[in-house]
This record gives structure tokens, sequence and C-alpha cells, in this order.
């Protein structure tokens, strides 16, 4: 440990808990039932989290405990044993929900996709730390895509969409390091271009993309690229675009095409493939400002929104505390988050720096898939909502994920 704890940062330490408490009292107020006996029935939901809070604790004590150079010697060693612990799934893991990505171990069940994205994260920081330099080589930012590519196409097919998704999140401290910002503008086209020609058709896309093309190359005065760019970037759009029904009926799976179709408008099925995202809007939209108050909420005391205490438990705030209380969740994320960039910005060591934008990335796609998708604007991918969410593996996941870098920054001072 530091020398004095005064060099944890404890802003964050007390951000964390206190998600983790306010999480508890959701989990506790959207599993509440009539035979529940206290705060600790481990035949409760609620009473299991409990028991996972106490254990995150546990680890909370030992990732503070070891050195910081601990993570940076073993990052190889982890993210090696992450990547066996998700391949050793399609032999040994259990089906739930129809995606293979869980070990069952006696009652409870562990997820390692989500002990992946801490190992990843290391890696990547590993890596990029003993590069010494900023990743702009084509040869370095391949060997780091491979990084970040080779646990998500593992998690993908067994079929885990949403946890592969979260992997995208990494390219957040690439960008940090020196990425070309085209790789983003790329994939933001690809996004833009995808979404609208299922909305529309690819006729109409192409010829808005063209127009657009036309507009900028002769608009834009400063440091304006050839025309070869230009109609290469066109090319490649209106490609996609007519490939997108090839895509979206082959590769993409029924669930899929249908919670698509339905954030998209295109279809309405409130009482089957929607009628999760429309039974959450329901209870967020009846908490109105002030909510309808702490076990209170008739959607959620009626089981009304399937899954409200892992992915659907920001339905049960909205419903309890309303618009208010909502906010002051959605802010303490946000103030989370650019905390700790705050905190990479100030490390001096490259692998603290690229942990830390790696740390903010991933709980921000969590953030936005999770809370975009109760409330309907993103497709349900089933992903978590850190330090809310029901379920151990998550938990300690997002815990181990952050109080190693709170430990890495700790150690920047004494170390240097």
């Amino acid at each position: 440990m530091p020398k004095t704890i005064s060099q944890f940062d404890w802003l964050t330490i007390a951000i964390y808990f206190l998600l983790v408490f306010i999480g508890y009292i959701n989990i506790y107020s959207a599993s509440l039932n009539d035979t529940a006996t206290s705060f600790f029935d481990l035949d409760q939901i609620y009473g299991k989290q409990m028991l996972f809070i106490f254990l995150s604790i546990f680890l909370i004590v030992i990732l503070l405990s070891l050195e910081a150079k601990f993570y940076e010697r073993f990052a190889s060693i982890f993210y090696i044993f992450s990547l066996i612990s998700i391949i050793g799934l399609f032999f040994f893991g259990k089906t739930i929900n129809g995606a293979t990505s869980w070990y069952a171990i006696g009652s409870f069940t562990v997820q390692p996709a989500e002990f992946a994205k801490v190992a990843t994260a290391l890696a990547l920081s590993k890596f990029i730390g003993d590069i010494q330099t900023n990743i702009k080589t084509l040869s370095d930012q391949f060997k780091a895509f491979i990084i970040i590519a080779l646990p998500a196409l593992i998690i993908l097919p067994q079929p885990d969409a949403g946890s592969a998704m979260v992997f995208a999140a990494f390219f957040f401290p690439l960008y940090r390091e020196g990425l070309s910002g085209v790789y983003l503008l790329t994939a933001a086209i690809g996004i833009l271009v995808f979404v609208l020609t299922l909305v529309f058709n690819p006729i109409w896309v192409t010829i808005g993309a063209t127009a657009l093309v036309i507009f900028l190359y002769f608009f834009r005065k400063k440091k304006r690229p050839g025309a070869i760019a230009y109609f290469s970037i066109l090319i490649l759009a209106v490609a996609l675009s007519f490939s997108v029904e090839y895509i979206f009926e082959n590769v993409f799976e029924q669930r899929h095409r249908d919670r698509f179709n339905i954030v998209l408008g295109k279809e309405v099925d409130n009482k089957g493939i929607g009628y999760n995202t429309n039974q959450s809007e329901i209870a967020i939209g009846s908490g109105s400002w002030f909510g309808k108050g702490w076990t209170e909420g008739t959607q959620t005391k009626g089981n009304f929104v399937p899954e409200q205490d892992t992915d659907y438990i920001f339905s049960t705030v909205g419903e309890e505390w309303g618009f208010i209380g909502s906010t002051v969740v959605v802010f303490l994320f946000i103030f989370l988050m650019l905390r700790i960039i705050h905190m990479a910005e100030r490390q001096k060591s490259q692998f603290n720096r690229v942990y830390g934008y790696s740390v903010a990335g991933i709980l921000f796609v969590h953030f936005f898939v999770n809370i975009g998708m109760v409330i309907g604007i993103f497709p349900t991918v089933g992903i978590p909502l850190p330090f809310f969410s029901y379920g151990g593996s998550g938990l300690w996941a997002f815990t181990i994920l952050l109080f190693i870098f709170v430990k890495l920054d700790s150690d920047r001072m004494s170390f240097w």
C-alpha cells in the first residue's frame, strides 16, 4: 500500500460506493417480494447482491494492497488466461437466455467476458506502454487491433453481441495515443450509412451521400483532400449501403433484426420482442418529476418489466425516483468518467494513462448503451449498467477495472 492512504483518489472511491449503494437499493426494490425476510436473505436476489458487494470490498483491499507494477508485469498473462476462459465456454459453458456465456459453479454463475474487458485493457496498455510512442505506424495499429479484436471475435458467436460490442471502447484510448481520427470518422460514417439504409433505401442514401461529398469538396477550402479521397469515400459508402440488406438478412439473427426494426419504428411489437422496452418506457414515464417513492413503483411491484434487476434496472430508478433521481444518477456516472479522464491525464506512465482511458471508455459504452436501450433509443443488446445491475460477475469486473486504476494513480508520485 502507499505510505499514506491519502494518496488514493478518495473522490473516485466515494462515487464508486455511492453508485453501488444506489444500485443496491434499486435492486432491492426491483426484486422485493412477499417471501422476503431481511436485507441479507440469500434466497433473494438482493441478498445475493449484498454478498457480492461484501466480496467486492474484499477485492478492493487486495487490489490496493498489491504493488502497482504487478498489473503491468502480468498483463500479458491475464490476457492469455482471459482468452482461454472465454474459449472454454464453447465446451463447458452454460446457456442462459440463448447465450453460452457463463460457467456454472453450484448455484452461482460467472461470466468471463466481463473480466476479459479488464484483461484486454491491461494488455493494450502494456503494448502501448512498451512501444513508448504514439500509435501511428500501421504495424503498431494492426497489433493493437488484434489485441482488441481477439476476445471480441471469440465472444461474438456465443452469441453475445452486446459484450463483443463493448470492445469498441478501446478505440477511445487508441485515439488519445495518436490513432488517426480517420478510423473513427470512417466507423461513424459506416454506422450512419447502415442506419439510414434501413430507414430509407440504397438509392436515396446514394443520392444523399453524393450531394454531401460534392458539397464538402467544393465548399471546404482549408486542408481539402484531393478528389480521389472524396471519390473513394463515396464509393465505400455506396457499396456499404447496397450491402446492408444482405448483412441485415443473413448476418443478423432474427431477434436482432426485430429489435432494430422496433427502434427504427418499422415494427410495433409491444407484446413480443418489444415488450421489455415498451414496459420500461411506461415505467420511466410514470415516474414523472419526483417518482413514486422507493419500493412504491407499480410497474416494478407488478413485475411488468422483465430483467428489471439486471439489464433494465434503470427503469426502476426512473419510476421510483423520477426525472430528478434519474438525472442525479446520470450526472454521477458522467462525473465519474470525467474524473477518470482527469486522473488519466495526470499520469506520467503511458501504461497508466492508456489504462485510465480504457476504464473511462468501457464505462461510457456500458452506460450509454444500457440507458439508451432502457429508454428505447438503442436496440436491446443485453449489457449491464455498471455498479447497478444485479450480478457478481459484472460488479466484480467493474470493481477490479476501476480499483486497478485507483492503485495505479496512487503510485504515480511514489514511483516517479
